[in-house]
């Protein structure tokens, strides 16, 4: 059975966003974090985004700067399947992108029992949010960083039942950055 993985940056106080949605405190250029970013990267599978991240990733990996800044993983990232859940966008341009405008769970638990690599997320709290309610994510990959932003966005935002995870592995980097692996306890 596939699984669904999460890999989100954070905050010291929480926040994977400001209350704009930016997220250039999490892009740090050096060369042991840029390593690992394109060794996680390379596992291949399925990309799953919300709307909002979609518009932003489409809108920077298919260009000519995300191909100088950081080839390797623009490329995969423009040619990974891709799955866009959104109520609002007519059409995903975004090369091999499938749009689904309803039924986000249940879409999920179908994928899930399908063939091929595991799907992971990458931003989109409010999909995170809405599928950890499921039960319907099955690794937490959650990078902190030494930042403080005061106010910003959850990607547990809207969770009305407690999560209880357990911590499966860790890793620290000379930048600050500190990879934390959970998975829900049973």
């Amino acid at each position: 059975m596939r699984e669904v993985i999460v890999f989100n940056q954070v905050t010291l106080d929480g926040y994977f966003a400001d209350m704009n949605g930016d997220m250039s405190w999490a892009h740090k250029q050096d060369a042991e974090w840029k390593a690992f970013v394109q060794e996680n990267a390379s596992g291949g599978g399925e990309l799953l985004f919300g709307r909002i991240t979609y518009e932003l990733m489409a809108s920077y990996w298919p260009t000519p700067l995300a191909m100088k800044n950081d080839p390797v993983v623009a490329e995969r990232m423009n040619h990974l399947p891709k799955v866009v859940f959104s109520r609002t966008l007519d059409r995903a341009s975004w090369n091999n992108t499938k749009l689904v405008k309803g039924g986000m769970a249940a879409e999920i638990r179908k994928m899930k029992k399908e063939p091929g690599k595991d799907m992971v997320i990458f931003g989109s709290g409010s999909i995170v949010s809405q599928l950890a309610q499921e039960g319907l994510i099955d690794e937490y990959q959650i990078a902190l960083n030494p930042v403080v932003l005061g106010k910003g966005k959850t990607m547990f935002d809207g969770i009305k039942e407690k999560l209880h995870l357990k911590l499966t592995k860790t890793r620290a980097f000379a930048n600050g950055n500190v990879l934390l692996c959970y998975e829900p306890m049973a």
